[in-house]
């Protein structure tokens, strides 16, 4: 699986999770342009020097961002409080992305538990 296999998860989005779920991918790779594209789970995840570090996923009335960590998910617990948190992921709206600022910080995190 690959980017090319993201992309067409993506695309099979109805709008506005399309374009809600291009601009987050686009934004992950900005903040780490070393994570390889993968599909898993059926969902898209990006991988860190061969390790899962984060994901997406759409559902039929939100999509989830995933830092596959339930210990990031608590240090950065009131980064999170306006969403709907679960272990090691959280829930946002279809129409509206990730803030930078919140994704540079969970990404950080998550890759930091790698060194």
């Amino acid at each position: 699986m690959s980017a090319a296999d993201v992309t067409a998860y993506i695309e099979a989005q109805p709008e506005p999770k399309r374009s809600t779920l291009l601009t987050v991918r686009e934004t992950i790779l900005e903040i780490e342009p070393s994570l390889e594209q993968v599909i898993a789970w059926n969902t898209p995840q990006f991988k860190y020097s061969g390790k899962f570090a984060v994901g997406l996923a759409a559902f039929k009335n939100h999509l989830t961002f995933s830092p596959q960590s339930a210990e990031v998910m608590l240090a950065h617990a009131d980064d999170l409080a306006d969403y709907l948190v679960s272990k090691s992921s959280f829930q946002f709206a279809v129409d509206q992305p990730l803030p930078k600022a919140l994704l540079t910080k969970l990404i950080k995190a998550r890759l930091a538990e790698f060194a």
